[in-house]
């Protein structure tokens, strides 16, 4: 008998049952190749875009194939994005109600109404905005201009701060202070603890859009046709650009560059330091405004626009990479997970797509319109539908 077969033997001997038959088959089949796999992550979805500088891409993972797991009724339509955070769905209802659900179950934790009046047939303001989610609180203002802070855990009122119009935009946080805009022209700047207003900065038109925050600046596109920087500490105007031409949506900032699509039919690229437009990009079918706020990579700038398109742009030049077809508008903002783009539509659908080639991959009725954005974290999607008795939908595995 061969050396090699003794020790072999010997070895075999000292193991226990279980060790032997693995070490055997170890034998018959030779070295076993192991196939990595990309980590699930569990990442939240805090803000309207997740992070300051609303770039529209999760942290969070999802699964290769999406099912359905649960949806939530509602008396009323979802137009905003919701939020998760720690393992909960956060949203905005036009009933005037703002819910946590568990991201799992869809089961109802508590329910928030813009006012007192507990009658459900009372009217109460609706909430078209995006909540901001903290580790302690739910912020998020009101159709009548109220700002609500909620306790996150209790779904108790912590302080209100009313404004003198609609609130559509979705605030930002930085330190101690929470910014959003309001229709009365203004933006504002509250103490997260117990919103005190810190400073108020007036503009020329409604402030629709979410503020971008970056370098102690914050940013902001609005009615009044400028861009405008400011000071976060002081509420001081730093810089300010005519664009002439409405803004609806949100601008998403990499470095020192802005990209925001306008009322003008344009998509376009501000060097926000030199105050000069590098780029702007308009689609080849006719003249529609942009009310989807762009998602961001190195590589590309992914937004949806009234012409019923989903258009990748090169975030370089500004030249079209891919264009891909809906059969509504699409002001639903995209969400990049990975090298997937998830987007709603008013033809009803949420369609997954090639982040690279622009090719359908998925796609899902939810209802007749779907203007509002994904939420990806804790491994779901979750997203609203607009119509009366509209739903919230999460997918997962």
């Amino acid at each position: 008998m061969r050396m090699d077969e003794l020790r072999f033997r010997s070895n075999l001997q000292r193991l226990g049952a279980h060790s032997l038959i693995l070490a055997f088959c170890l034998l018959v089949a030779g070295p076993v190749a192991v196939k990595a796999e990309e980590p699930a992550t569990n990442a939240n979805w805090p803000s309207f875009r997740n992070g300051n500088m609303l770039h529209g891409v999760a942290d969070s993972t999802l699964p290769a194939e999406l099912k359905l797991l649960w949806s939530y009724e509602t008396s009323d339509g979802i137009p905003g994005t919701p939020a998760i955070y720690d393992g909960h769905v956060y949203c905005g209802i036009l009933d005037g109600y703002v819910v946590c659900l568990e991201a799992k179950t869809g089961k109802e934790v508590w329910k928030y109404r813009s006012i007192s009046d507990p009658d459900p047939k009372t009217f109460a303001p609706g909430f078209k905005a995006a909540p901001l989610v903290t580790e302690a609180s739910v912020f998020i203002g009101d159709e009548e201009g109220i700002f609500h802070c909620i306790d996150r855990k209790t779904g108790q009122q912590k302080w209100t701060f009313e404004t003198f119009g609609e609130i559509v935009s979705s605030a930002s946080l930085i330190d101690d202070r929470v910014i959003f805009g309001s229709y009365d022209n203004s933006l504002y700047c509250l103490k997260a603890e117990n919103g005190e207003q810190l400073w108020k900065f007036e503009t020329e038109g409604y402030v629709n859009c979410t503020p971008a925050i970056v370098n102690g600046f914050t940013f902001v596109t609005g009615c009044d046709e400028q861009l405008r920087v400011i000071d976060v500490q002081t509420g001081e105007q730093i810089k300010h650009m005519p664009l002439n031409t409405y803004l609806i949506a949100s601008p998403a900032i990499m470095g020192d560059e802005l990209y925001v699509g306008t009322y003008a039919s344009e998509v376009i690229a501000v060097n926000w330091k030199q105050l000069t437009k590098d780029w702007a990009f308009r689609g080849s079918v006719g003249d529609f405004p942009y009310h989807s706020s762009a998602a961001l990579t190195d590589e590309l700038v992914v937004v949806g626009g009234r012409d019923k398109m989903v258009h990748a742009i090169n975030r370089r030049n500004g030249e079209e990479v891919w264009s891909f077809p809906t059969r509504g508008k699409v002001d639903s903002s995209p969400v990049i997970v990975g090298e997937r783009v998830f987007v709603g539509s008013d033809d009803g659908h949420l369609y997954e797509l090639d982040l690279k080639s622009g090719k359908e991959r998925w796609k899902y009725r939810l209802g007749r319109k779907v203007p509002g954005s994904p939420a990806v974290g804790s491994q779901i999607l979750v997203i609203g539908s607009a119509e009366t008795n509209g739903k919230l939908f999460a997918f997962g595995q």
